[in-house]
């Protein structure tokens, strides 16, 4: 099944650099709207949704205040990630929300609308 790249851009109204990675980066962070809840040892992430699913990521790259990869450890494609980043608009000064993941053809629109909802989450627990 072919498979493609998907770059998604939200728009926070959020001006607190620190606030932002905090909940991108951190496991107490994604806990308030990516995952129920979330382990971490350096590394390797875990995942928790519900009280039976899980997934482990590994993180592959992070850059402080900028960025974070993470690739799922269950992941058939070793070249396939998903990425946060945080970039601030010149316009606004407002801080941009940059989601790299990837998809099949026939579950793009699905991830689009997963990823509207958690960042959705994301806007109401942190207040942007």
């Amino acid at each position: 099944m072919e498979r493609k790249k998907i770059h998604l851009e939200y728009l926070l109204n959020a001006t607190s650099k620190s606030i932002l990675w905090a909940a991108i980066s951190t496991p107490t962070g994604l806990e308030g709207w990516f995952a129920d809840r979330v382990q971490s040892d350096d590394k390797t992430v875990s995942f928790f949704w519900g009280k039976t699913e899980r997934r482990d990521a590994e993180i592959i790259a992070v850059r402080a205040c900028s960025f974070i990869r993470f690739r799922w450890l269950d992941d058939e494609n070793p070249r396939e990630y998903f990425e946060l980043k945080m970039t601030n608009s010149e316009l606004t000064n407002d801080f941009v929300l940059e989601i790299t993941d990837f998809a099949s053809v026939d579950e793009d629109s699905d991830l689009r609308e997963l990823w509207e909802s958690q960042v959705d989450t994301l806007r109401r627990t942190c207040g942007f």
